[in-house]
């Protein structure tokens, strides 16, 4: 069994310069196969929304569902880091609301760890949920629930002033008391910049090798998500081809009859086919 990371041992990870192995997992049977690699840190994130739900993004996300795949991740990965996700509304109403629904995902889902989107803005929700005694992790740059105001799905600070708008973000959520920053789709010499400026390590999802881990979704990893595929991600399977693979050749055996052959059925016990034949003739 591995040992389970906490969060003093992620900064001591970055204090030595080793890198923080971090994924996306929504179910049991991904968080089993994602303990059993070695992953450090795994996130339920609201992304969910898209690669299991089929929505066209993160907003319609719930607290329900979002515990729900909470719980299921916790089970299969007992010993590894897991933070949950708040979604959409689920902290920007109140820093009381922000503290109540982090605090189901400790309560309910056993997790370690939040994660909530916004820099600035949104610092004393990250001072509210931090001083009820729980892990925070911020998420700057693109951040999906307000991609909207971003204008899309857009690459941040690749101007110097939307660089600098990301730094001050970043200074201001360590500042509120996050232990950890997820930055999202930033040009690499931002990323390592941030990750060189700040004390707490900073995790990325498009933001260069200059940070102190990587974040991928297990959908982009794997193949299974076809939607769409981001510029950072690389592909490590072929999920979505080996399923669709196998699941026409299931289709043609049971049209041409060749399933299921005789391995797959359970035969009358000796004796019992001609006393069933005789009473049901």
């Amino acid at each position: 069994m591995p040992q389970k990371k906490m969060i003093h041992d992620l900064v001591e990870m970055k204090a030595r310069g080793e890198k923080i192995t971090f994924l996306t997992a929504y179910d049991y049977p991904t968080a089993r196969f994602a303990e059993q690699a070695g992953l450090d840190m795994l996130l339920v994130g609201d992304s969910l929304g898209m690669c299991v739900y089929g929505y066209a993004g993160t907003v319609p996300v719930t607290m329900d569902q979002c515990i729900c795949h909470s719980e299921a991740v916790r089970r299969g990965a007992p010993n590894t880091f897991v933070v949950g996700d708040m979604p959409f509304l689920s902290y920007q109403v109140s820093s009381q609301a922000a503290v109540e629904n982090a605090g189901r995902f400790l309560k309910e889902a056993g997790m370690d760890a939040i994660k909530l989107e916004g820099g600035a803005r949104v610092v004393s929700r990250i001072k509210a949920i931090v001083d009820a005694g729980i892990v925070v992790m911020g998420h700057i740059g693109l951040t999906p629930q307000s991609s909207g105001q971003l204008g899309g799905h857009k690459a941040q600070g690749r101007t110097a002033e939307s660089a600098g708008a990301v730094v001050r973000d970043a200074l201001a959520v360590q500042g509120a008391g996050a232990q950890m920053i997820l930055l999202e789709a930033v040009p690499p010499e931002v990323g390592s910049y941030i990750a060189g400026l700040l004390s707490i390590p900073v995790l990325s999802i498009g933001a260069g090798i200059g940070c102190d881990g990587q974040l991928l979704i297990v959908s982009d990893v794997v193949g299974q998500f076809q939607t769409f595929v981001p510029k950072f991600v690389k592909r490590y399977a072929d999920v979505a081809g080996v399923v669709t693979a196998a699941l026409q050749e299931y289709v043609a055996d049971v049209k041409s009859g060749t399933f299921p052959a005789e391995e797959h059925c359970y035969r009358m016990l000796e004796g019992e086919e001609a006393k069933f034949r005789a009473e049901f003739k």
